[in-house]
């Protein structure tokens, strides 16, 4: 019987964290031994009596695997001969290129600068094959941090020109999320709003968005999961504000201002997958110091990617998240607009209708439709910050809300 059971170092880069046994066949920790540095566990995973709770690492395990629903996952498997995406995580040691967190076989003496994506190369193979691009029967090497990406689109790490950077393509009819991607950058640059640049790239005629890693050697995310598991919600505390609390107690500044500018965001482009692990916080890997929060990465899944013209207007409604089920809701939690130039915007529809010039995917009835919704949007939002205004016409911030709200986090896109 092949042993499935290996010992491992859960590692902070350097640093020994806790031994952990990892059973390949299930994918998962199967127990926890000794822990040698607490304060290096992966923040929100719970330590009850000197011991790591080897469910919530477990489910930290699993969640830095590649999900099910990836496009394409299956067919890469079969191609990999792996069962499973868990199984890739040990191929590449569990190395990221999204923090510092790895494994070390416990019976090998391995470097973290030996080894990890960030000052190495690693290998495209993984990437290609998931991108549709059979090896052809040749070696390939698993060693990728592509075995650690997250989301449902199709994506892979390269590097260009010496950065490391991440290319994810659309989906569905009208690949809209590149454009989207693209787009959202934009706006934030137009409106000085701190986010992680994205570009249109266009190969064998699919878009895909192109951003450089924002996440260096020495920092890491911590996604707002993650952030929010670190102490328990009162049930009378709404998630927005419960969010609010565990950053204050980490100590993590500037959230209230980022908050109110990631809402706004997500009202103009109608995002409906502002999910709780694709926002968060940046801290320093090796002193634990919290730098910030995270640059707004991550827009794709809105301006009515996956609806026809017929469906697409500033008023057409459209799931909301992570604090509030519609955007109208949300945008009631902006603390304050006194930031917010709109004018700053002028012509952004113009500046989406040259984007997507030239598109296969989006013809010009599309193209028109999105472009007078996103005009729109502006106007709506224009109108929210005046009526803001009138009710206070000497300082628009507002108190903190916090009536409960029903919402679990889901786990998608990190970039």
């Amino acid at each position: 019987m092949v042993e499935t059971i290996q010992t491992y170092i859960l590692m902070h880069r350097e640093i020994p964290v806790a031994e952990i046994r990892l059973d390949s066949a299930a994918g998962s920790v199967s127990a926890v031994g000794e822990v040698w540095n607490p304060a290096h566990i992966p923040v929100g995973i719970p330590v009850k009596r000197g011991r790591i709770d080897r469910a919530a690492l477990n489910e930290w395990w699993r969640g830095r695997a590649i999900p099910a629903s990836r496009a394409g996952l299956r067919q890469a498997l079969e191609e990999l001969h792996i069962s499973s995406p868990q199984m890739l995580l040990e191929k590449c040691l569990g190395l990221s290129l999204s923090d510092q967190y790895w494994i070390c076989p416990a019976d090998r003496k391995v470097s973290w600068h030996e080894v990890n994506f960030f000052e190495n190369p690693f290998s495209e193979d993984v990437g290609n094959i998931l991108f549709g691009n059979p090896s052809g029967g040749g070696a390939v090497s698993l060693m990728s941090p592509d075995n650690t990406s997250d989301g449902w689109l199709k994506k892979k790490w390269t590097i260009i020109d010496g950065k490391r950077c991440l290319l994810k393509g659309g989906s569905g009819a009208t690949q809209q999320e590149p454009y989207n991607e693209a787009l959202a950058s934009r706006i934030m640059e137009r409106l000085h709003i701190p986010h992680v640049p994205y570009t249109l790239t266009v190969q064998e005629d699919y878009p895909y968005s192109v951003c450089e890693d924002f996440i260096t050697p020495d920092s890491e995310l911590v996604t707002a999961w993650y952030i929010m598991q670190t102490q328990p919600k009162p049930n009378h505390i709404s998630v927005y504000q419960h969010y609010r609390n565990c950053c204050e107690s980490l100590g993590i500044p500037g959230v209230r201002d980022s908050l109110d500018r990631m809402l706004v965001l997500d009202y103009l482009i109608v995002n409906e997958d502002r999910h709780q692990n694709n926002f968060g916080a940046v801290r320093n890997a090796r002193t634990l110091e919290w730098i910030g929060c995270a640059p707004i990465y991550d827009s794709g899944t809105s301006l009515w990617f996956d609806k026809p013209p017929a469906m697409i207007s500033a008023g057409a409604k459209a799931p909301s998240k992570p604090f509030k089920t519609t955007h109208d809701e949300q945008i009631k939690l902006v603390s304050s607009f006194e930031w917010l130039d709109l004018t700053g915007l002028a012509g952004i529809e113009e500046e989406l209708r040259e984007l997507v010039k030239g598109s296969l995917f989006i013809d010009t009835a599309r193209a028109d439709a999105l472009c007078a919704a996103l005009r729109g949007r502006v106007e709506r939002l224009s109108q929210v910050v005046d009526s803001r205004r009138s009710f206070y016409p000497v300082d628009d911030r507002i108190d903190d809300v916090t009536e409960d709200v029903a919402y679990s986090g889901e786990t998608e896109e990190r970039f």
